[in-house]
């Protein structure tokens, strides 16, 4: 027989629940140093990292050092350090991710700067006067968000045992039901009182980019050389992305593009695994990994023979066609193994 005191344990882990949500949405919104908006001052990377994030300020950089001849860019993706002076610690990261031999590929270095402690530093400091949101923030209060809710699930679960496992024995106290519906209600008002926030820029920020985009082009006056040219060009380049401008070098530009698209990709692919490849079986999600490893390597390797087909399929590592090279050579492959699993990767590629 259930009696009310076994609402306790659920009611405890409803108010742990309601109270982690409620601290942690207000972390987020927290700001260490509450000052007014800097408006046109703002420095040429704060400025791409409110606008367009850690990868917009790689592309800042990188055009910066293009500009004043620290770095040459070919159409290929390579990039090739041809100086030795950074401006600031962003221009130090790319070197240091560079290395020693002093070329790099572009998707692989805009990755790992955009990880940098140099990066991350601007936004911290963006988020210390409120300007952005810290992401590991809005991930504790997303966390915290779906806690609550396995907390009402719990009292949910709580109530249907208890009215289904009563024996209503004369005598015997029955759960009193207002109980637990007041504490649903409590958990539902809480649920949209702590609703995940979506976006990076806060209101704050928001206003600071509608004042720079506001009339007159807008020229950084912070975080570019006096001796350089093309202060409005890296000032546009900033505010509205590599889309928004054109650049001198098209080279430089198609490479760039690509490699942005590359990395959009990358996430919006890890996204939707993380989200729901899980329930996919095995066979599809290898056909989806074959293509998605062949389509990449069609712009960076020469063939995906080995990193594609031989993961789907043992016949198919062992043959000695290339499925990256040709569409017609997985699915004339002698193997039969070979074209119903590669063919399908690439051809579709």
């Amino acid at each position: 027989m259930w009696h009310n005191s076994y609402f306790i344990v659920p009611a405890v882990l409803l108010v742990a629940a309601v109270l982690y949500a409620y601290q942690a949405r207000q972390r987020v919104f927290r700001v260490r140093y509450a000052k007014g908006l800097p408006g046109r001052g703002l420095s040429l990377l704060d400025t791409a990292y409110l606008s367009g994030g850690s990868g917009r300020v790689f592309d800042t950089a990188l055009v910066r050092m293009h500009l004043s001849e620290q770095a040459v860019v070919s159409r290929s993706g390579l990039v090739t350090l041809t100086g030795s002076k950074p401006y600031d610690a962003v221009d130090k990261a790319i070197q240091d991710a560079v290395g020693p031999t002093g070329s790099r590929e572009l998707g692989p270095l805009r990755r790992e700067v955009t990880r940098s402690p140099a990066v991350r530093e601007i936004g911290d400091r963006l988020a210390d006067r409120g300007l952005v949101r810290r992401p590991e923030r809005q991930r504790r209060a997303a966390t915290a968000h779906r806690l609550l809710w396995l907390a009402l699930l719990v009292v949910a679960a709580s109530t249907v045992v208890a009215e289904l496992l009563d024996d209503g024995a004369a005598g015997h106290d029955r759960p009193n039901l207002w109980i637990p519906g007041m504490l649903l209600f409590v958990g539902f008002v809480s649920l949209l009182a702590t609703r995940p926030v979506k976006g990076p820029i806060t209101p704050a920020g928001q206003r600071q980019l509608s004042l720079m985009k506001g009339g007159t082009p807008w020229t950084p006056k912070d975080g570019v050389s006096p001796k350089l040219a093309g202060g409005a060009l890296l000032g546009a380049l900033a505010l509205g992305g590599l889309a928004a401008v054109g650049l001198d070098n098209p080279e430089l530009e198609a490479a760039m593009l690509a490699a942005s698209a590359g990395d959009e990709a990358m996430r919006q692919a890890a996204a939707s695994s993380w989200s729901g490849s899980s329930s996919s079986s095995s066979s599809s999600s290898s056909s989806s990994s074959s293509s998605s490893s062949c389509s990449s390597a069609s712009t960076v390797s020469s063939g995906c023979g080995s990193s594609s087909c031989g993961s789907s399929s043992s016949s198919c590592s062992s043959s000695s066609s290339s499925c990256g090279s040709s569409s017609s050579s997985c699915g004339s492959s002698s193997s039969s193994s070979c074209g119903s699993s590669c063919g399908g990767g690439c051809g579709g590629g």
